[in-house]
């Protein structure tokens, strides 16, 4: 733990991007990711805590996101992904859809917005699944 600590104690820990003196963009504990970058594992693991968090968010936000069938609630998940949660309480109309199980209007609802708009074929793929409750293409 040694190492750890003297090298929190040099270069900090910052949660959050930051310009170091350098001038490089870094994060963490000294991090440089304009010349290291992240790991493939560190993607993945990055990857999981946000799917975990939003997961997390829509069990608490929605007492009928733990009924929907798997593929229902992965396309919810991506749309929190994108949005995150509170945007994606703004779909009142949809949501409510949701929750009374009419995936059809659920669907519509999604696509009239501004988000279908500025994701284009991402919105068409998750209100797919949303419909059907079948993963996109099969």
């Amino acid at each position: 733990m040694r190492i750890e600590e003297l090298l929190i104690k040099h270069e900090a820990m910052r949660l959050k991007p930051y310009e170091c003196t350098a001038g490089d963009l870094t994060i963490g504990v000294g991090r440089n990711l304009d010349s290291m970058g992240l790991s493939e594992d560190e993607v993945y693991y990055l990857l999981q805590n946000d799917i975990r968090r939003c997961e997390k968010e829509l069990l608490k936000a929605f007492d009928w996101f733990a009924y929907l069938d798997t593929v229902r609630q992965d396309a919810m998940m991506d749309m929190c992904f994108n949005l995150g949660i509170s945007r994606l309480r703004g779909f009142e109309k949809a949501l409510d859809a949701m929750e009374e199980g009419d995936y059809e209007e659920a669907a519509v609802e999604f696509l009239d917005s501004n988000w279908a708009d500025q994701v284009g074929q991402r919105a068409i793929t998750i209100t797919n699944m949303i419909r059907t409750g079948e993963y996109d293409g099969q």
